[in-house]
Parts: C-alpha cells; sequence; structure tokens
C-alpha cells in the first residue's frame, strides 16, 4: 500500500493533480478543505467551527484535524493506497498521522511537494475565486494571510519527511499535463 501526502500552499494545485492521482493509481482521496467544506455545507457543528477558522485564513486546530481525519480514514479498509491533501499541516499532525498509520502496519511512502512562486499563487487563487464560491478564495487580505500561515506554520511539515527521506519537490508551475506527468514518474520510483 501506498500512501502519499500531497503538499504544498494554497493554490498550488493539490486538488487538480489529486483528481489525476486518484484515477492513475486508485488511491482514496482524502482532502482535510473537501471533508470540511462538505461539514460547512451541511450545517454540522463541526462545519461552523471550522468555518470560523478557515473564514479568517487560519488552520483549524489540530485536535478537530486530526479526529476528523481519522474518522474518514477508518471508511475505507480496502484501500490500495491513500493519498492525503491538506494534511498534515502541522508537525503534531504529521506525527499523529504516522501513529493512525502505523496501528494500521502502514506508513507514507513519500510526501510530494508542489512549488509555485508566490506571486502565482495569489493569481491563481483569486481566479478560483471568481468561480469557486469559496469566500477565502475571492478575498487578497485572507489570501495573504492563508500563505502567510502555510509558510509559518505548514511549511515546517515538510522537514519532519525530509528528515525521514520521504520528502521530494516538483514544480507546480507549468501545464497540469506536465505537473501530472512529474508526479508521475516521481510515484514510479518509489
Amino acid at each position: 500500500m501506498k500512501n502519499i501526502v500531497l503538499f504544498g500552499p494554497p493554490g498550488a494545485g493539490k486538488g487538480t493533480q489529486s483528481a489525476f492521482l486518484v484515477k492513475k493509481f486508485g488511491f482514496v482521496h482524502l482532502s482535510t478543505g473537501d471533508i470540511f467544506r462538505s461539514n460547512i455545507k451541511q450545517s454540522t457543528e463541526l462545519g461552523s467551527l471550522a468555518k470560523s477558522y478557515m473564514d479568517q485564513g487560519k488552520l483549524v486546530p489540530d485536535s478537530v484535524t486530526i479526529d476528523l481525519l481519522k474518522s474518514e480514514w477508518s471508511k475505507y479498509p480496502e484501500a490500495i493506497g491513500f493519498l492525503f491533501d491538506g494534511f498534515p499541516r502541522t508537525h503534531a499532525q504529521a506525527e499523529a498521522l504516522d501513529h493512525i498509520l502505523a496501528e494500521a502496519g502502514q506508513s507514507i511512502a513519500a510526501m510530494i511537494g508542489l512549488e509555485v512562486p508566490e506571486a502565482e499563487l495569489q493569481t491563481r487563487l483569486l481566479e478560483r475565486g471568481k468561480t469557486s464560491g469559496r469566500p477565502d478564495d475571492a478575498n487578497p487580505a485572507v489570501i495573504a494571510q492563508r500563505i502567510a500561515v502555510y509558510h509559518n506554520e505548514t511549511a515546517p511539515v515538510q522537514r519532519y519527511y525530509e528528515a525521514q527521506g520521504k520528502y521530494q519537490a516538483i514544480s507546480g508551475v507549468g501545464s497540469i499535463e506536465s505537473i501530472a506527468a512529474a508526479l508521475e514518474n516521481v510515484l514510479q520510483s518509489i
């Protein structure tokens, strides 16, 4: 079983590339952003809590995120592998994910980072905000806050996987197809 973390800042293309990877490799896609947005749409208590943080461009607290992810992960006992998108976002989440997987005799095979310049991220998010209906993509101040939170709180998770020899970076700039081809090459090498 291959468990992969697709990593990168908001707007790097994780969601777009996840769809390709799911189709190509048969992963179960676990996106914390999608899970939170689903809960928001259903007006669950968790959704309301998550929305209060997301609308400010902040991370949802680790305890809430970890419990939610563990619940979602456990729904797929027959999966051939998982693609984690938007998780882990903190060192505590990375440790929790390793613990959850270890209990099932599994581990993360690789963290693949999509690297994109900040100006490109801002442009992508504003464009996405025009069609996504997501308020966090339409407000330049919230976008700037999300990118700052990524650099300050999430980017350090990369070191956690680097220390395990599991981090590989690819450029997230270019055509969707060329980025997908680079991801496929990485996945075939692990």
